[in-house]
């Protein structure tokens, strides 16, 4: 039954040349990267705060010191490596069929992998700006300082990522809808669909080829035109 829908999706990327990808935390599962939700996510680990109320913007202002010692030791993997599904993407863009990924993830790992149309919805940790005066700074800078980073002016830095409490950056939204509204078909992985406003998205495509590929149930399924509950290794890695 799995191979039967991998041959369908085969096909139907093979016939599609406008094709835009949005994807979650299960895209990066696979390079060791955990997600949020998952029995082993950092939602399930013990810490004196939730991750919730940690990666929020409040939380940020107020306790920067906590945020930051959560932020290094659970948000920043700089060691991880694209995996099959980043590298299949990025061929996909290359030869002319995707258009473009839009990601909830801020890990940069399908720019690593070569994606060059990138929508980085909840942004990346891989950019920092100082609060005081702007300038921005890269991981690297981060790391290099302990407790609270700041700039060289002072300001406290902060990771350029989208907090809880904080809105999406709007050039990125309206790039994001414009490229799924305009999109032939629509390929949903590794997501449950249940972030919102980025799960919103998709309400966005009017066509009839949307792939949904996700080990566990989410609340579209039903909208799927071809649904494979399966892991997104095993599915792009028979592409």
């Amino acid at each position: 039954m799995l191979q039967e829908k991998i041959e369908i999706l085969k096909q139907w990327v093979k016939e599609s040349n406008n094709i835009a990808f949005f994807g979650g935390a299960g895209v990066s599962t696979e390079s060791g990267i955990p997600d949020f939700r998952s029995v082993d996510g950092l939602y399930h680990m013990k810490y004196a705060y939730t991750p919730e109320t940690i990666l929020s913007h409040s939380f940020f202002m107020n306790k920067p010191k906590e945020f930051y010692d959560f932020y290094r030791d659970k948000m920043i993997y700089t060691n991880a490596s694209p995996n099959i599904t980043h590298f299949k993407l990025a061929e996909l863009e290359k030869v002319g069929k995707l258009r473009g990924v839009i990601t909830q993830n801020i890990d940069n790992l399908h720019q690593l992998a070569g994606s060059k149309k990138v929508l980085e919805l909840h942004g990346s940790v891989y950019r920092n700006f100082c609060m005081n005066c702007g300038k921005f700074y890269d991981i690297n800078d981060l790391l290099e300082q302990s407790g609270v980073p700041h700039c060289s002016c002072g300001g406290i830095l902060k990771p350029d990522v989208v907090l809880y409490e904080e809105a999406l950056d709007e050039k990125t939204l309206d790039e994001a809808i414009e490229l799924i509204a305009h999109a032939e078909m629509l390929i949903i992985g590794g997501t449950s669909l249940s972030v919102y406003p980025a799960a919103g998205l998709i309400q966005y495509y009017e066509g009839k080829r949307m792939v949904l590929i996700n080990k566990s149930v989410t609340a579209y399924d039903n909208r799927a035109d071809l649904l494979i509950q399966a892991g997104l290794g095993e599915v792009f890695s028979g592409l």
